[in-house]
């Protein structure tokens, strides 16, 4: 099992200090090959509304578009 968390902002300025920012955690469940995008926390300014995570395991990679709604993969 594993958790991570992926943290994104403007990248160029400091309004991360104002709190514009996001964080998608991401939890594995390694018994039921699970993966478990959760539902994105925060904003920024020029955010991307969609992205496509390319997932890869065990040799298999498996492009997952999200939306910033908690989504559930199976593997």
């Amino acid at each position: 099992d594993a958790n991570f968390e992926l943290y994104e902002d403007e990248g160029d300025n400091y309004n991360y200090e104002k709190g514009e920012y996001c964080i998608i955690k991401f939890k594995w469940n390694d018994k039921k090959g699970i993966l478990t995008i959760d539902n994105r926390q925060g904003a920024y300014k020029g955010m991307p509304a969609e992205r496509t995570f390319i997932i890869c395991y065990n040799g298999i990679q498996r492009p997952i578009k999200y939306q910033g709604d908690r989504i559930k993969v199976k593997f």
